[in-house]
This record gives C-alpha cells, sequence and structure tokens, in this order.
C-alpha cells in the first residue's frame, strides 16, 4: 500500500474504468479504491470515474476520540458503540454513503442516458468498530461466544503469525497491557469485542436494504446487476488471532452474492428492518447456492459477461497487458448448477508478505522494501495449503528452495498443522507442485 499501480507497475485497466469505456456513467461512493498513494489520491479518478468519487465529511473522524468508555471519558477504542445524535456533524460515514446512492438512484434518469456502474464501498465493519449502538442490542452480550479454536495451531510456523498491531494500538486494548506476540486478550473483552463485530456488519446489512430498496422504488431493480461482496475477513479471537493479516481461511474468505437479469425469476427488493420482532432471520436455503471455488478475481469478468461486454482474456505470463484477467467468469456457473460440477477451479490462491521469520511489530503491514517471505497458500472447502518462502522485492521472484514454514489444515477450525505428518507426505508433495504451478494452472481451459 505504499504505490500507485499505474506508475509502480503498469497502466491496468480498472474494473469501473473498463465500463466507462464502454459508456456506462461510473460513479464511486465511499471506500471502494484503498484510499491514498495507491489510488494516486484521487481514487483513480477521473480515468476510472465518470464524476469525481464521493466521500462523507464524517470521514475524517475516523479515529478520533469518540468512543464511550466504562470511566466516563471518551477514547480511541476498538469497541466503539455511539450516539449517533453527539458525533461530529451528528452522522457517520457509511450513513452518508447510503444516503448518497439513495439520492444517485434517486435522481438518475434512465430515459436515454448512459447506464450507471455504481459502486458502493461501506466502511464497516473496518475498525474501530464504531456503529450506532442500537445495533448491539441485536446481539445481546449474554449470547456471545468465544471463538471455538481459540489458540496456537499444533505445530504452527512463527512466520505465519500476525502480532494484530492495530488493535494493540486502541485504547481500550492498551489496558491489558498485552505481551508482545502471543498475549492474549481477556476473555470477556473478547466478548465486547465479537458484539461489536457483528453489530456493525447489522449496521451495514440495514444500509444496503435501504439502497435496494431504494433501487426497487424507482422500478431499476429487474434490469440491474447487483453484487455484494467483501474485500477480506477478519479474525476473531480463533488462533488467538484478530484482524486480516494472515493466510487463515478465516482472514481469506469473503461473502459474494449476485443477483442479475434473467438470473432471477423476480427481482425485488424489500428493506426489511432488522429491529422489528415480525422480522424472521433470513433462511439461507432459500438461497441459490452451489458447491464452486470461485475468487475475487473472478468479478471483473463475470460482471462484464452478465453485462455483455467482451470478457477480457487471460493475462499472458511476462507480458504487460492494459486489458486482461486473472480470474474467470462465473456466469456459467450462475445459469446452470450443473456445471459445477466440472467447474474447472479446485482451489482458490492468496497469499500475504512478512519481513521476518518471527513476529515483528512490522509483520502485519511490512512495506515494500521491507519484505523479506511471502506465504503462498491455496485452499478449498477440503484444505488450506501454504509455503512461506523467501522473496525478492527487486525482482518480485518466489525463491521456493528457501523455506521458512509450511502448513496443512484439514479441518474447518484449522487446529493442527499437519504439513509435516509422515503419513501424509506424498499428498504434501503433490499439494507443493500444485501451488507452484500456480493459478495459471487452474484457469487454463477445460
Amino acid at each position: 500500500s505504499h504505490s500507485y499501480w499505474r506508475k509502480s507497475v503498469a497502466n491496468f485497466t480498472s474494473l469501473p474504468q473498463y465500463f466507462k469505456q464502454y459508456s456506462y456513467y461510473t460513479q464511486s461512493v465511499g471506500k471502494v479504491f484503498h484510499p491514498g498513494i495507491v489510488s494516486n489520491h484521487s481514487d483513480d479518478y477521473p480515468i476510472s470515474w465518470s464524476s469525481p468519487p464521493f466521500h462523507g465529511s464524517a470521514e475524517k473522524y475516523k479515529n478520533w476520540a469518540v468512543c464511550p468508555s466504562a470511566d466516563g471519558l471518551y477514547r480511541a477504542n476498538i469497541v466503539c458503540p455511539v450516539d449517533v445524535d453527539k458525533q461530529p456533524e451528528q452522522t457517520l460515514p457509511d450513513i452518508q454513503s447510503a444516503k448518497f446512492a439513495i439520492d444517485f438512484l434517486d435522481n438518475y434518469n434512465t430515459s436515454g442516458v448512459k447506464p450507471f456502474f455504481l459502486a458502493v464501498g461501506f466502511h464497516k465493519p473496518h475498525i474501530p468498530l464504531k456503529c450506532p449502538k442500537k445495533y448491539l442490542d441485536l446481539y445481546p452480550l449474554d449470547t456471545i461466544q468465544l471463538a471455538p479454536n481459540q489458540y496456537l495451531p499444533k505445530h504452527f510456523p512463527e512466520v505465519a503469525w500476525n502480532p494484530w498491531m492495530d488493535l494493540k494500538d486502541r485504547q481500550d486494548i492498551k489496558q491489558f497491557n498485552i505481551s508482545f506476540p502471543f498475549g492474549v486478550i481477556p476473555d470477556y473483552y473478547q466478548k465486547y469485542i465479537r458484539q461489536s463485530y457483528y453489530a456493525c456488519v447489522s449496521y451495514i446489512d440495514d444500509l444496503i436494504g435501504s439502497v435496494l430498496q431504494k433501487l426497487n422504488d424507482k422500478h431499476l431493480a429487474s434490469d440491474t446487476i447487483v453484487m455484494l461482496l467483501g474485500d477480506h475477513g477478519w479474525s476473531l479471537g480463533e488462533h488467538n488471532e484478530w484482524a486480516k493479516y494472515s493466510n487463515f481461511d478465516v482472514a481469506l474468505k469473503v461473502p459474494l452474492i449476485i443477483s442479475a437479469p434473467k438470473l432471477n425469476k423476480t427481482l425485488n427488493y424489500h428493506y426489511m428492518n432488522p429491529f422489528d420482532p415480525k422480522v424472521k432471520k433470513a433462511n439461507r436455503s432459500a438461497l441459490n447456492e452451489m458447491k464452486a471455488v470461485v475468487e475475487l478475481v473472478d468479478i471483473f469478468p463475470t460482471l462484464a459477461d452478465l453485462a455483455g461486454l467482451p470478457v477480457p482474456h487471460i493475462c499472458r505470463e511476462n507480458v504487460t497487458q492494459l486489458v486482461c484477467s486473472e480470474g474467470v467468469s462465473l456466469k456459467p456457473l450462475l445459469f446452470d448448477r450443473q456445471n459445477a460440477k466440472k467447474w474447472r477451479k479446485s482451489v482458490a490462491f492468496s497469499q500475504y508478505p512478512r519481513p521476518s521469520a518471527k513476529p515483528q511489530a512490522n509483520s502485519d503491514q511490512p512495506a515494500l522494501n521491507d519484505i523479506k517471505i511471502m506465504g503462498y497458500s491455496m485452499g478449498n472447502s477440503y484444505f488450506r495449503y501454504t509455503e512461506w518462502i523467501g522473496f525478492n522485492v527487486k525482482t518480485l521472484a518466489a525463491n521456493w528452495s528457501q523455506q521458512f514454514g509450511r502448513e496443512l489444515y484439514l479441518n474447518p477450525n484449522q487446529t493442527n498443522n499437519e504439513a509435516f505428518n509422515p503419513r501424509l507426505s506424498q499428498f504434501v508433495s503433490y499439494l507443493s507442485r500444485k501451488l507452484r504451478k500456480g493459478w495459471r494452472h487452474e484457469v487454463r481451459p477445460s
């Protein structure tokens, strides 16, 4: 997160830029591109967006000491339920983003104008876990459970550990004087964090519902593709880990929900007040779920395909191409569940860097020049396999002969590293070869 990709790598075509080139009106709301130098301090405007991206004025109060504490003072905490009326400007950034998106849909003239590409990026549940305090009522503290796998996995390589420094910098966590790197947050406070995280998720779910209701009210639902996703997971005490800086499943897996014309028989979105006792909890069995491995790199080709635009081809190795993709379109999966049986992907790939083999202060977010090790990982619903190997930041090359750690987990809670189990040596060798072949081997034509 220390350079602008168009200058440091190549002038690649972004997803909104691609739709803009095909005469879509593109609008960014909230946190879509990562802020700062990575998006040229402009959210990549005007290259990617038709008009200036919207950011709520309340964003500047993100890290203010506005979180009520037990002593009656306000601090910069991780746990941060607030009275919105007492916040600066009497609002929060995500509330402002939802309002802007609703106003955009309300005022968009659909007759004889460009189709729109609207990207709405909500901040929460990013830390601090700041949300209207009423959402805590949906999750009474006495119903909150601790993570089922609170302890380090057996035979765990220390290079895989992220010391969650961003939490330790919060004032409510500092009071515990947690030892570095494997100190533990007291159980009672873990429950407060988990409660606040769940509350933030429901807060955003509520805002999403209000935006979709407007889409319905404007009679746009039946002609609009909607994709809901998160950009990463977040550890909530699993393995005594917090935050997102690891290759554990809980930090890697994200929601991905797609609704599109012709895919659903009826496209109607109806807002349901989460505080209405008559509203029943969502029935997951009503969702059209299937077993297939998909990745966030599949979003670009999928949206292009669903919109009837040319689908970018797979990026060629060692060739700089400005319009290409590392993913594949999910349209065949969406329109015919039987295609899941012959789906080409068997694993999803991830990677995360480390500055050292042992945890240190910058292990979570090392600067590019500090990266010495890369954790290459792949997984599916049956296993998670990771190798931590040497990495050259100047050539961006992996040194597979320089091993710092290896992990293989065969159960969902990832409690036992089986990478050095002699009974699994042939399986580990197979996975190692598959990992080194990489994602290109997975997306080759069937």
